[in-house]
């Protein structure tokens, strides 16, 4: 077995995703967030996000979706457990989901939030 196949243990989960990834959760053999839109086209550029990063990957999540939010779920069914794979695409999508351009400084001013007709992702 591969280092990228190893398994973590659930405490092993626990413990990292307090540190590294705290709006992520362990439930049922999967590591899970649950990301909140304003509605449906934010949705979809969330599934599409997910979706592309997951294909770069060739790893690929179980996607809940509905009008106002999407939940991820990874897992490596290979390992039968939560591995590297899981961990580092997690990592990937939680950066590029949550990627806020207003708090950095440089040209991009981010969504204005301020007007409904904008909003995009409700950041944690």
């Amino acid at each position: 077995m591969s280092e990228a196949e190893r398994t973590y243990s659930e405490a092993e989960i626990q413990a990292r995703l307090e540190k590294e990834l705290p709006h992520w959760y362990y439930e049922d053999g999967w590591i899970r967030r649950k990301y909140k839109t304003s509605g449906w086209k934010a949705t979809l550029m969330v599934v599409n996000t997910v979706g592309h990063l997951a294909e770069a990957a060739w790893h690929h999540p179980d996607l809940t979706v509905s009008y106002a939010f999407v939940i991820v779920k990874l897992s490596t069914h290979t390992a039968k457990g939560i591995t590297d794979k899981d961990w580092e695409l997690a990592h990937k999508i939680e950066s590029v989901i949550q990627w806020q351009p207003a708090k950095e400084q440089g040209a991009l001013e981010g969504t204005p939030n301020e007007d409904a007709r904008f909003k995009y992702i409700k950041y944690d």
